[in-house]
């Protein structure tokens, strides 16, 4: 099969459309090809007067023998043949471990690292402080609905099976080029994901499409003799000889002890208790900077326009994202993160009185609003002390001012973001209906976060303004504070991924400091999951 790229199509195509393109791009009769099918999608819209496809596409001839003739007439940029799907396989080991290796967290590096040991015959024993997807949904809504009064600091957006990710569209958009990124997108397929995923230039599976395949692949980590015990804190990590023996956590039913040689630490960018038991244990935890702002919000048909002119409502293109960056003279990073469209901001703390937005979509995309967030790049110098757990204290501090500033129950505050670039309080919402629950309260961020996030929010928005049309609009709403984009500690690793203070632990994914997203954080998790197994052998 031969595999062509860089192809445009229109948005309305037929396979005999395909095939011409195909015919065309090989400089072949259409009658020679027997089949052609679309291995990637990406939309251009850069011509608004011409938005079309840009695919690549797998062609299979009449002749197979001539596939390989004609392919190397190729310049390699535009095609060759196309390279058959070979999954990565851990060789089986030879009988379950004595002593089971140990995943903490069930998020997607805790999962495919689950996955990955179970697969290979290693029994995995998953500890995770949260609940299992529909205990937690449950929990997720009662918060959303009830404001404080309903909130659980052990089920929430941020802690529980599927991790935070699994309310926050399940996008898998990432920059690594690692080959597992492949097996990580068809093994979402594989356990429930759509398939449309494997070809999207920017997949994403939905959070409603999500907790179904969080479900099923759990199922199969524990038919394969691996076993999940939700609601299991890990509170302390024991040594002998500057190497890990057990593992100490504690459920509803008190304090636990397990064996454990081999420990993959997924913990989340948002495990903080754990971060200072690293600490207070003599761990090296270094600091690491992130990004601090707020989740922006327009209307979706704002953003249609914007990107796709006259082609806005056509129906194969749905709605319409983006992604925007820029260096401002102060040296300060601006940039939007998890664009979600047709999405909801939704609530997302993990500790008591604290606010923290996220942005959420279902597969289907079709809410009012778009957002995202709009985030100032903070680094260590900004944290105000030299202290490991300096970043996190700076999260904490904004996150509590916040749930003052919105009165204490779980409302979040918010502004216009015409207010904010005139630099007074907003009063009052005006054409756009924000959607984070349990509400909003209008005021002024500069209330809220240190200076130099104001004055580099004003100084973005008529800059990104200029790069899509109405991101500037004065009734945008921005509701706050975005501070969980990325861990802001680092767990120091070696070259064989594990810690440099204690030898059979394995810091992992985004908590760890390795990863930026769901599809690197599994990734990351494949990889520690197959270090532990070379170790186990």
């Amino acid at each position: 099969m031969i595999r062509i790229h860089n192809i445009k199509i229109p948005l309305s195509h037929q396979p005999h459309t395909l095939i011409a393109a195909a015919a065309k791009k090989l400089g072949l009769p259409a009658a020679q090809i027997a089949g052609c099918s679309i291995a990637k999608k990406s939309i251009d819209a850069r011509k608004k007067n011409d938005v079309c496809f840009v695919v690549s596409l797998d062609v299979q001839l009449k002749n197979p023998q001539d596939e390989r003739r004609i392919a190397a007439r190729l310049d390699p940029s535009a095609g060759g043949m196309a390279k058959p799907y070979i999954p990565p396989v851990s060789a089986a080991l030879a009988s379950a471990p004595a002593v089971r290796p140990v995943v903490v967290g069930f998020g997607p590096a805790g999962m495919l690292a689950a996955l990955t040991l179970a697969e290979a015959g290693a029994c995995p024993i998953v500890l995770e402080r949260g609940q299992d997807v529909d205990t937690r949904t449950r929990d997720v809504e009662a918060y959303w609905k009830d404001g404080q009064t309903a909130f659980k600091t052990t089920s929430n957006v941020q802690f529980g099976e599927g991790g935070a990710g699994t309310f926050s569209d399940g996008k898998l958009n990432t920059g690594t080029k690692d080959p597992r990124g492949e097996h990580i997108l068809r093994t979402f397929v594989r356990f429930g994901a759509p398939e449309d995923i494997l070809i999207d230039a920017k997949p994403h599976i939905g959070t409603d499409k999500l907790k179904g395949v969080v479900k099923s692949l759990r199922e199969a980590v524990i038919t394969m003799g691996g076993e999940i015990r939700f609601g299991a804190r890990m509170t302390r990590l024991i040594q002998k000889d500057g190497r890990l023996s057990a593992v100490v956590y504690e459920d509803a039913d008190g304090e636990h002890e397990i064996a454990a040689n081999h420990l993959i630490l997924a913990i989340g960018h948002s495990a903080r208790d754990t971060f200072s038991m690293l600490h207070d244990s003599g761990f090296s935890l270094a600091q690491k900077p992130f990004s601090i702002g707020a989740r922006i919000e327009h209307p979706q048909a704002l953003v249609n326009e914007a990107q796709y002119g006259p082609f806005a409502s056509h129906p194969a293109l749905g709605a319409a994202d983006y992604k925007l960056a820029l260096h401002l003279p102060s040296g300060r990073s601006v940039y939007t993160f998890c664009m979600c469209p047709g999405g909801s901001v939704v609530a997302a703390a993990s500790e008591e009185e604290s606010v923290v937005t996220n942005g959420m979509s279902c597969y289907a995309r079709d809410l009012q609003n778009a957002n995202s967030a709009l985030l100032v790049g903070v680094e260590p110098a900004d944290f105000g002390s030299d202290h490991p757990l300096a970043g996190m204290y700076l999260q904490r501090e904004i996150e509590r001012r916040a749930f003052i500033l919105g009165g204490k129950t779980g409302k979040a505050p918010c502004q216009l973001a015409g207010d904010l670039l005139a630099g007074r309080a907003s009063t009052q919402l005006r054409s756009v209906v924000p959607s984070y629950r349990p509400g909003v309260v209008p005021g002024d961020l500069s209330a809220l976060f240190p200076d130099f996030i104001v004055r580099s929010l004003r100084e973005a928005l008529p800059l990104l303004g200029r790069k899509l049309r109405g991101f500037d609009h004065p009734d945008a709403v921005l509701t706050a504070p975005e501070t969980r984009s990325s861990s802001p500690v680092r767990i120091p690793r070696g070259e064989d991924l594990q810690s440099v203070d204690l030898r059979g632990l394995y810091p992992c994914g985004e908590g760890a400091g390795y990863a930026g997203g769901i599809t690197s954080a599994a990734v990351d998790g494949m990889r520690c999951a197959e270090a532990v197994l070379a170790a186990l052998r």
